[in-house]
């Protein structure tokens, strides 16, 4: 059953005094698993920025894909090159140009989208579950739940969802969802991948994607330097990076640690009673109750009139 954004609001109070009338022991759902090691045939992606000549093939197929609005400069423009960008609610993924520490070596170009982390710190933020981590490998979003909090913006430690504000009736996050309908449906890959004419961004099960990246660095070991990128950072990430450079000089954050971000919360949130977690929803939903009072009160007194009349 799909929850519009208006019953959400009016089951909200509803919701939250009953949660009231819970004791201060009890405790909200855990948001991580200890002894989780993630579903076994989830799929992922793995860019080798070795091979990548940013050409934003990628770009484009994205875009025709999601059938999302043309760009602002043509794929084919250069230009866009001139500064670091990152995803937006128009473009889902975004290639950006880094110099090579090696003089008068060619620039280094890397490929930016959604992680899709093993254990989403976004999913784990989200209050009415717009978002979902699949067994697929996918980190889907739901507009129909979503409430428009924003706080899965202010968890994602990669900084790449956005939000849609050109709607001020149906806001919605934007961000890469994998191609999700056509790796469910069709048995297909990512519009990216195929996209790709030098094959720099590969689509298949995580595991495979990790023992082809360690077979390149055991094979070609001056080529890249000695690290999977997203293999264990923030818990693991369903997106893989191949580099000849440093993450960092090419605008991968390197200070995510490993652990999963979800767990960093998930003691707190133990210890939190659900009242806490429910008042804000609990003052919502009464106000929604008010005015619905309100409006029946009028209703009724102008029906009141209305007979008095007819008599």
């Amino acid at each position: 059953m799909n929850v519009t954004r208006r019953t959400f609001l009016q089951v909200a109070g509803a919701l939250a005094g009953g949660m009231a009338l819970k004791t201060v022991f009890d405790t909200p759902k855990a948001y991580a698993n200890e002894d989780f090691t993630g579903h076994p045939n989830r799929f992922g992606m793995l860019t080798d920025t070795t091979m990548c000549t940013g050409c934003r093939a990628c770009e484009r197929a994205c875009n025709r894909a999601n059938r999302l609005p043309p760009p602002e400069k043509r794929f084919a423009d250069p230009s866009v090159f001139a500064t670091e960008r990152r995803p937006t609610t128009k473009a889902w993924t975004v290639v950006n140009q880094y110099p090579s520490p090696i003089l008068g070596a060619s620039p280094i170009y890397r490929k930016v989208q959604c992680m899709h982390c093993e254990e989403p710190a976004c999913v784990s933020a989200c209050l009415v579950g717009a978002l979902k981590k699949t067994p697929e490998g996918a980190v889907i979003y739901n507009e129909n739940l979503c409430m428009g909090c924003r706080y899965c913006m202010n968890a994602c430690p990669f900084n790449v969802l956005s939000f849609e504000f050109d709607d001020p009736f149906h806001p919605a996050i934007q961000k890469c969802i994998l191609c999700y309908s056509r790796i469910i449906k069709s048995g297909g890959v990512p519009a990216c991948a195929s996209a790709c004419p030098v094959q720099a961004n590969i689509f298949g099960k995580r595991s495979d994607l990790l023992q082809i990246a360690r077979t390149r660095i055991n094979n070609t070991p001056d080529r890249y330097v000695n690290q999977i990128y997203g293999e264990n950072e923030a818990g693991g990430t369903g997106w893989l990076y191949l580099s000849a450079v440093p993450s960092e000089k090419i605008g991968l954050p390197t200070n995510l640690g490993t652990q999963p971000y979800p767990e960093f919360t998930r003691d707190w949130l133990l210890g939190v009673p659900v009242v806490l977690i429910g008042w804000p929803a609990l003052l919502v939903g009464l106000n929604e109750l008010s005015k619905r009072r309100e409006r029946q009160a009028l209703e009724a007194a102008q029906q009141k009139d209305k007979d008095e009349e007819a008599r």
